[in-house]
């Protein structure tokens, strides 16, 4: 890979830090511009009360000089405000673990005597850090012209018809939602939804939809596993607390049909090898292929409620209700953003390790020459030929 990352960090501790390595020298950066999507994170139906406490802002520590990047490691801090009212105060342990949260598992796994450890590094607030970095990958894309936009397509059982209008309408019109929902004609109804989910202590999740465009052909590889681009951007929205499913283009629908009715036809355009249709996202045999990269991504309700859920006292062994911890009724419309940062991230990621370069100087003349799907490029020998 050619981008490396480590975040580190607790939701209440003093503050959450990122390092960014692989990043090429040249691309201009500044803390305004990670803060666009820091505010992103921060705003929508559903938040819960941290939001009213927390004004992220990404401090740039190393890696960056006059408003440039040097190609050295990239250092971020993200201070946590919340961190005044916990430090130095007695807090009482947290024993009762939450279904649906890591709280069990990481107890057994490390052998802590208190959940706490693990509900700080596993909290939703570590994203963060992830949308900061995403931020910075993005700014790359930017230089060559590639767009990832999201936007909320359903949450809980209502869902927006998305379909009704062109990518560039459906983002802007999501910007301007409270619920990032291009449907505004749904949108009240969400925002009723989460207020009664609120009301009866209830959380709720819903489904992403997350398209990057202008993507060049070749991106990620075949041969190997690890270098699919479809592997790695699932694997990156897995990471990311409370998703727990990925459909790339129209997967699932997919399913129902024949193969001749879901494979992308190939026709030709003057020199241009095209495809009318994009049912599979964008990505063939784990390499870019030149479409827009569709993904849906699915999002539970996240555990912790305030209506109580049954579990047990790790203290007595008594059966208890879980702990309400303070926390969002319905993350979803934040979690647009986190969803692009990630992928900005894996699709930087996929162009450097294609294009090579130290410098944008050197890297932008390499994707100009990149080959296309053209039959220019593409054309066959016409020849018999031993292959072994």
């Amino acid at each position: 890979m050619a981008l490396h990352y480590l975040t580190a960090g607790e939701s209440h501790g003093p503050a959450l830090s990122a390092i960014l390595e692989g990043m090429p020298a040249g691309l201009h950066l500044t803390e305004e511009m990670i803060a666009v999507d820091l505010a992103r994170r921060q705003a929508g139906a559903g938040s819960g009360e941290r939001m009213a406490i927390e004004s992220d802002r990404a401090t740039i520590l190393a890696g960056v000089m006059e408003g440039k990047t040097t190609g050295a490691p990239i250092a971020l801090l993200i201070e946590n405000k919340d961190f005044a009212s916990w430090q130095g105060k007695a807090v009482v342990p947290y024993v009762t673990p939450r279904p649906g949260h890591a709280d069990l598992a990481a107890v057994v796994k490390y052998g802590y005597d208190d959940i706490r450890p693990s509900l700080e590094r596993a909290s939703a607030r570590e994203t963060a850090s992830k949308v900061a970095l995403g931020a910075i990958c993005r700014t790359l894309l930017k230089e060559f012209n590639i767009r990832v936009d999201g936007y909320v397509r359903s949450i809980g059982p209502l869902s927006g018809n998305t379909d009704l209008y062109e990518l560039e309408e459906r983002v802007a019109r999501a910007r301007t939602s409270q619920v990032q929902c291009p449907d505004k004609r749904m949108e009240e109804k969400m925002v009723r939804a989460i207020e009664v989910a609120y009301r009866e202590g209830e959380t709720l999740g819903g489904i992403i939809e997350v398209v990057a465009s202008n993507v060049p052909v070749g991106l990620g590889s075949h041969v190997d596993v690890n270098r699919r681009l479809d592997a790695r951007l699932a694997s990156a929205m897995l990471s990311m607390n409370a998703i727990k499913g990925i459909e790339i283009g129209d997967a699932f629908s997919n399913t129902t049909k024949p193969g001749t009715k879901v494979h992308d036809a190939i026709y030709l355009d003057g020199e241009r090898l095209i495809r009318r249709t994009n049912r599979c996202g964008g990505i063939e045999g784990g390499i870019s292929n030149g479409s827009p990269i569709w993904l849906r991504v699915a999002m539970k309700p996240i555990p912790t409620t305030r209506k109580g859920q049954e579990t047990v006292d790790l203290i007595t062994g008594e059966p208890r209700m879980a702990f309400y911890e303070r926390s969002d009724i319905c993350p979803v419309p934040r979690a647009v953003v986190i969803c692009e940062a990630l992928a900005c991230r894996v699709i930087a990621d996929a162009l450097l390790e294609k294009l090579g370069g130290d410098s944008l100087g050197e890297i932008k003349p390499r994707f100009d020459s990149l080959r296309q799907a053209t039959l220019e490029f593409v054309r066959m020998q016409n020849q018999e030929h031993v292959f072994w």
